[in-house]
């Protein structure tokens, strides 16, 4: 089982990486295998970190040799994807949005439908945008058609849309229990789907 996390914060140290390392940490204590893709890094490998429609359909010329498709390949192989971002102006940031506008390939060949997903956040204040910023980490997962979990579990309780902190985020004690939880059911989604 593979589960992987995109830190889709500039930094590569912060408050969003720390909250998918938390959730990915428990997620191999289950069993799991894990790894965490930095956003930033792979749209720097591209000549150009924005799509621009070059072509359509898609044919992915522009990330083609690239760190950006190897990651769309480990994405392709993954069992479920944990998608983080830090709040901007009320949604994602720019970086994540640029590297799913840049998926319209993937989309087209339907390569992540129905994989599990789900969602972290973390904002500067305690109602800074986490719910507006999750709903779009959501829209890009059901435009890929994928499944969407939140952050429950049948020995817990049914949760919300996901894992949203306060900055700083290892002392936010509600988003850390939350993401344990989250892990719980990720896991359980991948399991529960292998035996479907």
């Amino acid at each position: 089982m593979l589960i992987v996390g995109l830190n889709g914060s500039p930094n590569k140290d912060g408050d969003t990486k720390f909250l998918l390392n938390t959730v990915l940490e428990a997620a191999k204590s289950l069993g799991a295998q894990t790894m965490i893709l930095e956003v930033q890094e792979l749209l720097n490998s591209c000549k150009n970190p924005f799509c621009v429609a070059c072509s359509n359909p898609c044919s992915g010329v522009c990330y083609k040799g690239t760190k950006l498709e190897e990651a769309y390949e480990i994405l392709k192989k993954a069992d479920a994807i944990v998608m983080g971002s830090p709040v901007y102006f009320g949604s994602v940031s720019a970086q994540l949005k640029a590297f799913f506008d840049k998926t319209r390939r993937l989309r087209g060949e339907k390569a992540f439908y129905n994989k599990i997903a789900c969602g972290v956040t973390v904002g500067a204040s305690k109602y800074g945008g986490q719910e507006t910023t999750m709903k779009a980490l959501h829209d890009m997962m059901l435009v890929h058609g994928m499944t969407i979990v939140g952050d429950g579990y049948i020995g817990d309780d049914c949760g919300h849309h996901g894992v949203s902190a306060q900055r700083p985020a290892k002392e936010d004690e509600f988003a850390l229990k939350r993401a344990s939880i989250l892990a719980k059911r990720l896991v359980d989604a991948c399991k529960n789907k292998v035996n479907e």
